[in-house]
């Protein structure tokens, strides 16, 4: 029998995770090759290149000692509460909202940094905090206004998916935490009272006929239910293998509206049938599954309120955008992370796993290379 030594900085690499990543990042290659019309331009090779650069960023993410994340902790949430104060001021338009800040080139959405930024200083937070004072006061309001600040500051965009989505790996990680389940409890009780009166008052237009449309989407086909019917006629005329590569009449026709975007699963699901979307969930759950894994092992409070604020982030993308294109959510704009095209939603996915890789090696620290017998 040969013994094969596996070089330490090989060996170390979370190969569980990345395998998947990769696949799953290059079949959403393919789908946007498709959706261009079977052109790598202008969305398949500009995916391909965000994702070689923050795979290179989650990488040196990967390599910071965990004093260094903890320092950084408040002093990047301060810093991107700061763009956010910017964005009102000086952001673009794009779409009918107020979301970026352009500087040259670079164009920037503080909103989508901000969701592993949350994660990051409530774990520091809780961290720091006494056992003795979770069922206190003091071990909620801080955390509320760590929360409420950037949500506010999203939602006056508006952008209601994102603002949602922080409210979410926030609440994940205060549950983790471990206060009490009374508070949840109380806490789901106001809102099921809230939403009512969020509908009348606080939601747009265009935010309210969203919901309404999830309720019954064929009362308005043609108009505001336009979006969801297409992408079910979508998804339900692949069948079980699919159309075949590049042969989806609805996005090539331009039935789907963004094929490419918010609505890629379709996109894909019309070509490639149940198998691709088998697919798609198993290598979801395989990214999903090592993630909740680095936090079970994590060695501190810190690191596995980080990890879990990260998975949540990462959840909260796939469950959202999932169930809007099979219409069991309303449309929120939320895309498909490793296979839409749009370089926030990638920056933000692939942080997340930076984090979760910094963690992990915080975790397997002191083992040498692998071996591999043949």
């Amino acid at each position: 029998m040969n013994t094969i030594i596996i070089p330490e900085p090989i060996a170390r690499q979370p190969w569980a995770m990345l395998v998947p990543l990769i696949l799953l990042t290059f079949f959403g290659a393919a789908v946007l090759y498709s959706a261009a019309g079977g052109s790598f331009s202008p969305f398949a090779s500009s995916h391909l290149i965000r994702f070689a650069i923050f795979m290179v960023v989650a990488l040196v993410i990967s390599t910071l000692p965990r004093e260094f994340a903890k320092f950084a902790a408040y002093p990047s949430y301060v810093a991107i509460l700061l763009l956010l104060v910017a964005v009102e001021a000086a952001g673009t338009l794009g779409g009918g909202s107020q979301r970026w800040l352009e500087v040259g080139p670079i164009r920037i959405q503080p909103s989508e940094l901000m969701k592993p930024a949350v994660a990051l200083a409530l774990a520091r937070f809780y961290d720091t905090l006494p056992t003795g004072m979770f069922s206190s006061w003091r071990a909620l309001l801080p955390a509320v206004v760590i929360i409420s600040l950037p949500v506010i500051l999203v939602l006056a965009q508006p952008d209601l998916g994102t603002a949602l989505a922080i409210l979410f790996s926030g609440a994940v990680v205060m549950f983790l935490a471990g206060l009490p389940m009374s508070w949840f409890l109380s806490a789901g009780a106001a809102a099921a009272v809230a939403v009512p009166l969020a509908y009348s008052f606080a939601l747009k237009p265009y935010q309210q006929r969203r919901v309404t449309t999830f309720l019954d989407p064929e009362s308005d086909p043609l108009g505001s239910g336009y979006h969801i019917t297409q992408s079910k006629i979508a998804i339900g005329s692949g069948g079980f293998s699919g159309k075949g590569f590049n042969e989806g009449s609805q996005s090539h026709l331009q039935y789907l509206p963004e094929p490419h975007t918010d609505f890629v699963f379709a996109t894909m699901a019309e070509e490639w049938g149940f198998l691709g979307g088998l697919f798609v969930l198993i290598a979801f759950g395989l990214i999903l599954r090592w993630g909740l894994s680095v936090a079970r092992n994590a060695q501190t409070r810190f690191d596995r309120l980080l990890a879990a604020g990260m998975v949540a982030t990462m959840f909260f993308y796939i469950a959202i955008n999932l169930l809007m294109v099979m219409g069991m959510a309303p449309v929120v704009g939320i895309p498909l992370p490793f296979m839409s095209h749009g370089g926030s939603s990638m920056m933000t996915n692939m942080l997340c796993l930076g984090a979760l890789m910094m963690i992990y090696r915080w975790n397997t620290q002191g083992r040498g290379g692998g071996l591999l017998s043949t």
